[in-house]
């Protein structure tokens, strides 16, 4: 894709690209990373119609442990309760917190949404797109763009960047149109999902709870 300065509907990309998946006899190998198990919901229950998809659990940024360790025990369960057409497979990264606070440093007053959060994005997606290639995977990408506080077109930018570094497809996307936030939140409520109430970080759950 070209000129991401343009307003892209990243939604109508992915439109396009299933119409042309559903007339291949197999579905291709998507690596999709999740950052927690309400917001795999809606992209899970969406994607795994046309993918065998594996989903990729490497959130470093999660503060603090026992939070993570909770959020990936969600996703697992969530993964094993959901009817899906083609199965979903599951890869947990490493938890290595030391990697987020190197990218981190020196934008921890930074609000959230900014700078910080698009370094953040761009470790884990650095880190997917690795995975992926190593796996031979068709495609790679992200369940972060379902949240209305995530920038998909910056989502999408660093997709773009690393396809090109590693070789490897990115599936562009804008997971919260056609309702996709919406859609999570009732399947959140449907399966009874832990709903955390800050992104992950430190700097996240701190300025959390200033509100």
């Amino acid at each position: 894709m070209e000129n991401m300065n343009i307003n892209i509907n990243y939604q109508k990309e992915l439109d396009s690209l299933i119409k042309k998946l559903i007339k291949n006899e197999e579905a291709p190998n998507l690596l999709l990373h999740s950052c927690c198990a309400p917001c795999s919901s809606y992209v899970l229950e969406y994607l795994s119609n046309y993918f065998n998809i594996t989903i990729f659990y490497y959130n470093p940024n999660i503060y603090p442990k026992e939070e993570y360790l909770k959020r990936v025990e969600e996703q697992k369960i969530f993964i094993s309760e959901l009817k899906t057409k083609y199965e979903v497979k599951f890869i947990e990264g490493k938890y290595d917190s030391e990697s987020f606070y190197n990218i981190a440093k020196g934008l921890e007053l930074e609000k959230e949404g900014g700078e910080r959060c698009f370094k953040c994005y761009e470790l884990r997606l650095c880190e997917a797109a690795l995975i992926a290639k190593e796996g031979n995977y068709d495609y790679f990408t992200t369940t972060l763009s379902i949240s209305p506080y995530k920038n998909a077109k910056k989502l999408n930018e660093i997709g773009e960047k690393l396809s090109n570094e590693y070789g490897i497809k990115y599936l562009y996307s804008d997971f919260k149109k056609k309702n996709g936030y919406k859609r999570s939140i009732e399947l959140s409520e449907e399966y009874n999902l832990y709903r955390q109430d800050y992104c992950g970080c430190v700097f996240s759950k701190n300025e959390r709870e200033k509100v």
